[in-house]
């Protein structure tokens, strides 16, 4: 397998986003062998969902470092998240990870579908 590490970063994280993450990482003791994946995937109202999770690196990822975030993401997605902002919102309409993307041509209401 091909280990490919990128010091570009294709994404972007809040100060909010880095605090949820890392809490969330700690909360569930992921190992240190896992990563942050982000991508996307065919489905949703508006033709692709967004991937958010932690998981270990795969074949074709690359990996990235990301305001102390570990990041995997498939070289194939990088197409539809280049320039993407990833937020985190704790209001009382809203809670969640919100993804500000440049690419995206139209988006859903539920903010996790998109098209491009």
């Amino acid at each position: 397998m091909v280990e490919e590490t990128s010091t570009i970063s294709p994404v972007s994280f809040t100060e909010g986003a880095v605090r949820e993450l890392n809490k969330l990482r700690d909360q569930q003791e992921i190992g240190e062998d896992f990563g942050l994946r982000i991508g996307v995937e065919g489905g949703g109202c508006s033709g692709l969902n967004y991937i958010l999770g932690f998981d270990q690196k795969k074949e074709g990822d690359t990996e990235y470092t990301i305001d102390g975030v570990r990041v995997f993401m498939n070289q194939a997605h990088g197409l539809y998240l280049a320039g993407m902002q990833i937020d985190f919102q704790s209001g009382l309409n809203a809670r969640g990870f919100i993804f500000n993307n440049p690419n995206a041509e139209s988006t859903c209401g539920c903010g996790t579908s998109f098209s491009a």
